[in-house]
């Protein structure tokens, strides 16, 4: 099963390439939010992330519902989690 999990934008890593450092439930990873050039992304925004890629923003209440949910589904999103923990961007 393939998510869009939530995740708080740490900081800016790489302005030309796009690329935010972003907590998912712990785990930190560099993600690319370049599909997000009309909205401006900023260490503290919540962005829903999948393969490495945010899709868009939310706010922090949508965050943790969303995240809510993701946990109350048990093992795929443990999976899901462990696949983002050995992902590189």
């Amino acid at each position: 099963m393939c998510l869009g999990i939530p995740g708080q934008v740490l900081e800016m890593t790489d302005e030309e390439n796009q690329i935010a450092k972003v907590d998912v439930a712990g785990v930190r990873r560099n993600v690319n939010v370049g599909l997000l050039l009309t909205e401006e992304v900023a260490p503290g925004d919540w962005v829903l992330i999948h393969v490495g890629f945010a899709l868009s923003k939310i706010d922090e209440a949508e965050a943790q519902a969303t995240l809510g949910f993701l946990q109350g589904l048990g093992q795929a999103y443990e999976d899901e989690l462990e696949q983002l923990k050995e992902s590189e961007i």
